[in-house]
């Protein structure tokens, strides 16, 4: 279970954030300020940190640039009434990896909480392997035994990635979407048929995975060993 980090100095947005993450299945660590993240970053270990800006004793900012200095690299999501772009400048230049407005939906957050972990897994685990294939993060390769990896189109290698890590897990157009694309991204759910089909065309029949269409839901890819 992921271990989330909430930082909010208001006690009802904060318990209501931390109920949902809960509701979601993540597990939520309360503060109210920096000095108290920091402190509960020394009981346990945290995957991802949701912080508010404006707080008494040690706001945001001064904490997110600690815990880099620290040398520590989960997300940061900042939660924050601060809406100006040279707040927003100021937050994506000394670390933080994604930005909410208040007041947020807590929908959303869920969602971007959910995108900014399955990033985290993806930087981590620089190559996968599924039975002959492997996948190179860095190089962006795809190969199959002893053959030469083939560099292939980010999209499209995030694609296979991402499906290929959560294998049986079965993921919505609208998921693969709004994480490989964002959020904001203009581009509609057609955009992931098309890539799932330039998929297919490249390796299937392989004998590692098939991609599979869940009629109504989305794709799901499938070991064969």
């Amino acid at each position: 279970m992921f271990s989330i980090l909430v930082v909010e100095d208001d006690n009802n947005l904060r318990k209501l954030m931390c109920a949902s993450l809960k509701r979601n299945g993540y597990m939520p660590r309360p503060a109210s300020d920096g000095y108290e993240a920091l402190d509960e970053m020394d009981k346990v270990s945290i995957d991802l940190i949701i912080s508010d800006i404006m707080m008494p004793n040690m706001d945001g900012y001064e904490l997110v640039e600690k815990i880099r200095a620290a040398g520590y690299d989960m997300p940061v999501l900042m939660v924050t009434a601060k809406e100006s772009f040279a707040d927003k400048q100021r937050g994506f230049m000394i670390g933080i990896d994604d930005y909410m407005v208040k007041p947020i939906n807590i929908d959303e957050m869920i969602l971007r909480v959910g995108a900014l972990l399955r990033r985290a897994k993806l930087a981590v685990d620089r190559v996968l392997t599924v039975g002959d294939c492997t996948l190179n993060y860095d190089a962006l390769t795809v190969s199959f035994g002893d053959t030469q990896g083939e560099t292939i189109p980010n999209k499209e290698f995030m694609l296979l990635f991402k499906l290929l890590s959560y294998p049986n897990q079965i993921f919505t157009r609208r998921q693969l979407l709004d994480e490989l694309w964002g959020l904001e991204s203009e581009v509609d759910e057609r955009t992931v048929d098309v890539h799932i089909k330039r998929l297919r065309e490249r390796y299937i029949p392989n004998d590692a995975f098939d991609i599979v269409t869940v009629r109504g839901l989305g794709y799901k890819a499938v070991k064969k060993v």
